[in-house]
């Protein structure tokens, strides 16, 4: 699920983007059998054929799907949503030929989709997402950081529902491809926080594999849990893939889109999106922030 912004009850927005979540717990990994006839000796696979195995199953253009490379195995871990049929990986298999059995399929439940102190609520005209890092240039300028899926067809942005106190314009969108979008504060008599509720964020830096992180959104509060991926593609379907997330074993739900991913004081991430639920658990990925704060120009502070 892409962790998608909220639409209001009173209609559809002009774009999709409710997190669809069902009843799901927490990737349960069914794994598929893996031949090794390509493999070497060892039954690992080069980064030549990991790399072709990614671009085969980009090729077959499944949504639902999620992929990365997991360099300790030699594999290319494939998640697919509750919406992708055994068809569907049968088709990935077959479009990866000879490197099909670097393959290693992952079911998860739910469906992937996608779902402002850094976390609280922030409004656009038809959504709801969650703010992701307050920031700055170096000129002093505030802005904050959200999802792209969240910035993409907004203007302006409001700090309450009923769209009364204005935050401030977006001033740059990316999605697909990357997943994040800055908008820049018009109003001064905003508090502007560098800290993710109670939590100071002083510095930003890509996470490692294994690492402890915890999710602030505006739906579900601070949830916490581990890095289980990085460089991973999801593909939302209608030709939204996003490429370089971060992949976790944290929940989350509509709403909390855009929302921060920090270690301790570190920036992680932004919530693009994932399956599952805060209730029963769920798989979500994160914009990496240390790419869209280069992307701006601008520091957490």
């Amino acid at each position: 699920m892409r962790i998608k912004r909220t639409t209001p009850r009173s209609g559809a927005t002009r774009r999709a983007r409710l997190l669809a979540v069902t009843t799901g717990l927490a990737a349960a990994a069914a794994v598929l059998a893996v031949p090794t006839a390509n493999a070497d000796s060892a039954g690992t696979f080069s980064a030549t054929q990991l790399s072709a195995a990614s671009d085969a199953v980009l090729a077959a253009d499944v949504p639902g799907t999620a992929w990365h490379v997991d360099q300790a195995a030699g594999t290319v871990v494939v998640t697919a949503d509750s919406t992708v049929s055994r068809a569907e990986i049968a088709e990935i298999k077959r479009e990866a030929g000879a490197n099909a059995g670097a393959l290693r399929i992952e079911r998860t439940p739910g469906k992937f989709s996608k779902l402002i102190s850094g976390g609280d609520a922030i409004y656009a005209d038809s959504w709801r997402c969650s703010l992701g890092f307050n920031v700055r240039n170096s000129a002093g300028t505030s802005y904050f950081l959200t999802a792209g899926h969240c910035t993409d067809g907004a203007g302006t942005w409001y700090a309450n529902s009923g769209r009364t106190t204005v935050l401030g314009s977006t001033s740059g969108s990316s999605f697909p491809n990357n997943d994040y979008g800055i908008v820049r504060y018009t109003n001064s008599t905003i508090t502007k926080s560098g800290s993710v509720g109670s939590q100071d964020i002083t510095r930003a830096a890509n996470p490692t594999v294994g690492q402890s992180a915890c999710r602030r959104g505006s739906t579900t509060g601070t949830h916490c849990g581990s890095v289980t991926g990085l460089n991973a593609t999801v593909n939302y379907g209608g030709g939204d893939i996003v490429y370089g997330m971060i992949r976790t074993n944290i929940c989350a739900e509509p709403g909390d889109s855009g929302g921060a991913l920090y270690s301790g004081s570190t920036a992680l991430g932004l919530t693009s999106g994932g399956s599952g639920n805060c209730s029963s658990g769920g798989t979500t990925f994160f914009q990496p922030v240390v790419e869209a704060l280069n992307a701006y120009g601008v520091s957490v502070y």
